[in-house]
């Protein structure tokens, strides 16, 4: 359902936002390491992160990531679409041309309220909503 990249980065999100209290900055490679990802692979995913403006990030050696938002408004989808881009059907799932709102197939309101449906709770949840359980 989602990319390892998107997967890695939720979960990295999750890790800072439950040490969001004690007001130390993780560095990639601890969270590489709490997360299971590759440390070069987590590196690359929290400068993305950054550059999303869902965490920031400091150098030297008191430096590492927090959270730049506080975890309850961070939708999942936020993370998620960092890496996971909704695209929209292209082509008609009933043949190989294209389809669309303006040439609709039988199927293609349906599908796209699937779709739609499918990414729901990705928009409603938040980070802080995971961790309260």
């Amino acid at each position: 359902m989602l990319s390892s990249t998107a997967d890695y980065a939720l979960r990295a999100i999750l890790l800072l936002a439950r040490h969001h209290d004690d007001g130390r900055a993780l560095r990639a490679d601890e969270i590489a390491a709490e997360t299971g990802a590759p440390r070069n692979y987590m590196a690359k995913t929290l400068n993305a992160l950054a550059k999303a403006g869902l965490v920031t990030s400091e150098r030297g050696p008191l430096g590492g990531f927090r959270l730049a938002v506080p975890s309850d408004s961070i939708a999942l989808s936020r993370i998620i679409d960092c890496f996971d881009e909704p695209r929209p059907q292209r082509r008609c799932l009933l043949g190989a041309g294209p389809c669309d709102p303006a040439r609709p197939c039988a199927a293609h309101l349906r599908w796209v309220a699937i779709t739609e449906a499918r990414r729901l709770p990705f928009t409603r949840t938040t980070v802080a909503d995971l961790l309260a359980g």
